[in-house]
């Protein structure tokens, strides 16, 4: 991540340059609607990693561009993405690799859950995430 450019999720800044200004303020609607509507897994997996559980501070539905991700640690530019049934069609694979690459271009990296992993097996998704 090139240190001069900074991500500024509160004003939807890239450096110098707002990268969605026509959207953000809906992204930033959308991203409030969904913390107040977190699916089961989302609850779940944010029970483990709340209040610096995992000793970084993790934000829910961070805005990053045009998308909305499900949790994210600015300090390790980190995305969590908790991705239920139908991410795994050919067509939402294809859009979840876009956006991946996108995220990835802003200098975070992506790791995805499946909602069954984290509802089923919680404490090895936090150690996942503790690795990295």
């Amino acid at each position: 991540m090139d240190e001069n450019k900074k991500y500024d999720r509160a004003n939807g800044y890239w450096g110098e340059q707002l990268i969605y200004p026509d959207t953000y303020p809906i992204m930033l609607s959308n991203s409030r609607r969904n913390r107040k509507d977190m699916t089961d897994a989302e609850t779940a997996l944010w029970s483990i990693i709340r209040n610096k559980q995992l000793g970084y501070k993790f934000r829910r539905q961070y805005i990053i561009g045009d998308y909305i991700t499900d949790f994210a640690c600015i300090e390790k530019h980190l995305i969590l993405e908790v991705d239920g049934g139908y991410h795994f069609t050919d067509e939402q694979r294809k859009e979840d690799e876009i956006r991946t690459q996108f995220i990835s271009r802003m200098g975070f990296r992506v790791l995805r859950f499946a909602n069954g992993e984290v509802i089923a097996d919680t404490e090895s998704v936090r150690n996942k995430i503790k690795q990295i």
